[in-house]
């Protein structure tokens, strides 16, 4: 078995006898080891003698570690001076100083130049200094980890903690010192106020591997804003839940949690929640701030028509409208919303909510579910039944008990508002069946379904017209002619392309045909074909209707929403519908499908034939055989011409590698876009579209393998070509990759212009 430093062995024999290192050698044979680390941890040989023998022996300076400038280290990636234990100690426009215990790895050599872009020099010195100077550099206390994150962040805001009547956290165990530590207080109040200022909805704490990942969810797309190490991550974690009145010391059971801040002066409330984790525990801060929520129809974007509908719904006096979607879709707001439609001093409200999200003020009673105590859904309403209510809105119909009550309660004379988890709004019906609800006594009491979903808004200062066409499967529903527009990029909406969010709804309202197939028992199809005969929208079409009129991007509409399948319906609907008004701050629309008399698209096409397939078109006469000099001119125009304008993704956690190759490529003329984990490349996918990755294998978190992997089973990124780039250079691992769908591979340290030349033939074999 060999030594990792065998090139040290002739240098030892003068220092140590060859049998005293053959005898190492087979000690060591299981696992191979440093000979220097082990002769010296053994006491047979100092790290002055090896050093004093290696130097005259190749002719090496040592280093000396009291001239190292801590300057170079923000320069030199960390993780590459770890793989390598090397300690870089000057460097300059054109060099770059290291120290390190193995002067002969060319491997670590090659990464550093390609890294820095500068010539390498090397200085002997002992892996053990080495490795402690590395830890005194880079690892400070955690403290200091804390204050060198705070360091350029902006110190004006401040955060004051608003503590009810029973907070409940006197009694707290021996961390929670640790947790108060100015340097961690700072950072949970800079977090906090950073994630409000920047309307995030949610903060996610996620720890991993490589630390702990602070992401807000904006506009509904989660956005990694920063990663802590895990040194303090623990301590941050105990001070949120120190806030929320969480206990500190039961880290292996899920905790729920309030807690109200004042920012700025600005009172908010956070809802907090733990989940224990392989990792650590996962903390996500749900941000309700009421200053920030207009709790109006016209500020969810819902065009004049969406709320005539449901201004027409609030009429009833009596029976049950129901809300549907995913967590997370802007169901509650829409509730409160309603309520604020029917507020006034003569109308007795009630809600029962788990939580309380937003106090509504005055005139509207709020009840807390509180299941420990006794205090259900179900035993809130029928106490509040006794309440003389006139509506009464349900947070959450969601056992068989609540809904027979809510149900009872819409046939006695009350309005009941409540929501329920269904993809859409017909089988809402079959749902309530299937807990156990009678048909005819639901035909009778329901009034309307609410499906809904929230899509981002076109930010109005950077959107661009979108100049490609619209991917195949949404083609047939955009009329031939129609501008659309793209997300773009701009400070205003933090280079997203989105700022805001509006809703797409899809409004079921009963009639005597609809209430005569619901008590009958038929299907969800069935019902959802009655009402789109009697005008019922659906969700996609509510999104189209937004992408003609310029408020959103494709890209956007089939993130939230599905396609339908291939038939005629969902366009002739929109040939036919009027496009709606659209809010009075709204950007004017461009097109609507009643504006334009064009043909659809597939309508031009000369019918199918039995087999399903179109007949061929000839299409000879519409092309001319070019010379043979001309066709090699075009093409090499078209090479040089394939980068300008294209976006290339580079994936890697190495800053400084990363920076380099960014230069590299924006000098050639394409557009950069960086990450550097999985998660962001996944991110930063969806938000660009780019129409190239570079992609890393070793990654923190998601590595390159799980990138891949998803990028391939999702149908709008499986087309984007890939390049693996990556220092396992193996076969083993170069078929993997293949075997995933990558579409290239390179190893690092690579040439430049190879790079740039795979990158430009990959792009033209992708546009032709």
């Amino acid at each position: 078995m060999q030594f990792t430093d065998e090139w040290l062995v002739p240098t030892m024999e003068k220092v140590l006898p060859a049998a005293a290192i053959e005898s190492l050698r087979q000690e060591v044979a299981s696992e191979p080891q440093s000979l220097w680390t082990t002769v010296v941890a053994r006491r047979l040989v100092s790290d002055d003698d090896i050093l004093r023998a290696a130097a005259a022996r190749f002719r090496l300076p040592v280093a000396d570690l009291n001239q190292l400038d801590l300057a170079v280290r923000d320069m030199v990636p960390e993780p590459l001076v770890r793989r390598y234990n090397i300690l870089p100690l000057r460097i300059t426009d054109s060099l770059l100083e290291i120290a390190t215990a193995n002067p002969f790895d060319i491997d670590a050599e090659k990464d550093l130049a390609f890294a820095t872009g500068r010539e390498v020099r090397t200085y002997l010195c002992s892996p053990n200094k080495i490795r402690n100077k590395l830890e005194e550099i880079y690892r400070g206390g955690q403290s200091q980890v804390v204050a060198q994150l705070l360091g350029n962040m902006d110190d004006g805001l401040r955060v004051t903690q608003l503590h009810d009547n029973e907070s409940g956290i006197e009694d707290l165990s021996a961390s929670a010192d640790e947790a108060s530590q100015r340097p961690v207080v700072r950072l949970v109040d800079l977090m906090l106020s950073d994630g409000i200022l920047s309307r995030a909805s949610d903060i996610h704490i996620e720890p991993g591997e490589a630390g702990v990942a602070v992401r807000y969810r904006i506009d509904g797309v989660l956005r990694q804003v920063m990663n802590i190490p895990r040194s303090a991550g623990a301590p941050l974690i105990s001070r949120i839940k120190i806030m929320s009145g969480l206990d500190i010391a039961d880290r292996l059971r899920p905790q729920d949690g309030r807690a109200r801040v004042s920012v700025n002066g600005s009172p908010v409330d956070l809802r907090v929640s733990t989940l224990p984790a392989s990792l650590g525990e996962k903390v996500v801060i749900r941000i309700l701030n009421a200053k920030a929520t207009v709790l109006t129809l016209v500020s969810l974007g819902m065009s004049v028509e969406e709320r005539a509908v449901m201004e027409a719904l609030l009429n009833n006096k009596e029976g049950i409208i129901l809300v549907t979607g995913p967590t997370g879709s802007g169901k509650t707001t829409t509730l409160y919303s309603m309520l604020r439609m029917v507020q006034s001093e003569g109308v007795n409200i009630v809600t029962v909510e788990d939580p309380v999200e937003y106090r509504l003020g005055k005139g509207i009673v709020q009840v807390q579910v509180h299941e420990k105590a006794g205090l259900t859904f179900a035993s809130a309403l029928r106490s509040i039944l006794r309440q003389d209510p006139d509506v009464v809105l349900l947070g959450e119909i969601r056992d068989k008990e609540t809904a027979q009550i809510a149900v009872q309660a819409s046939l006695t004379g009350h309005l009941v508002l409540s929501t329920l988890h269904t993809n859409d709004a017909p089988n809402a019906v079959t749902r309530l069946v299937d807990m156990g609800i009678e048909s005819y006594k639901l035909a009778s009491a329901l009034r309307g379904i609410i499906a809904q979903r929230l899509m981002r808004k076109l930010c109005t200062t950077c959107r661009a017209v979108n100049d490609q066409p619209p991917p195949d499967r949404i083609k047939r529903f955009i009329p031939e002619g129609t501008v659309i527009y793209r997300p773009l990029g701009c400070p205003d909406c933090s280079m997203t392309g989105y700022r805001g969010r509006f809703s797409v709804v899809e409004v079921l309202t009963m009639n005597i045909e609809l209430e005569r197939l619901i008590g009958g028992g038929a299907t969800a199809e069935k019902i959802a074909e009655c009402a789109r005969s009697n005008g019922m929208l659906s969700l996609f079409e509510s999104g189209l209707i937004h992408v003609l009129a310029g408020d959103t991007g494709v890209e956007e509409l089939l993130r939230v929403v599905d396609v339908p399948m291939a038939d005629s319906t969902t366009s002739n609907r929109l040939s036919v519908t009027a496009a709606p008004t659209r809010p009075s701050d709204a950007t004017p629309a461009v097109s609507s499908p009643t504006t334009r008399k064009t043909p659809h698209p597939l309508s031009t096409l000369p019918p199918t034939g039995v087999s399903g397939r179109r007949p061929a078109i000839d299409l000879s006469s519409a092309f001319e055989l070019l010379d043979v000099e001309e066709d090699a001119v075009a093409a090499e125009l078209n090479r040089r011409v394939v980068s300008r304008g294209s976006t290339v993704l580079l994936v890697d956690d190495e800053d400084t590698l990363r920076r380099v190759m960014k230069d590299l490529l924006v000098r050639d003329g394409f557009d950069v876009v960086e990450a550097r984990t999985g998660a962001e490349a996944l991110d930063q996918t969806d938000r660009h579209a780019p129409d190239i990755i570079v992609l890393d294998l070793n990654l923190p978190g998601m590595d390159g393998y799980a990138v891949l992997s998803e990028l391939r089973s999702r149908p709008v990124t499986k087309g984007i070509p890939v390049i693996v780039l990556t220092a396992k250079g193996d076969e083993d691992n170069e078929v993997r990759v293949f075997e995933l769908g990558a579409d290239d591979f390179l190893t690092k340290p690579f040439r430049a212009k190879a790079l740039t030349k795979r990158l430009e033939v990959l792009l033209a074999r992708k546009k032709a």
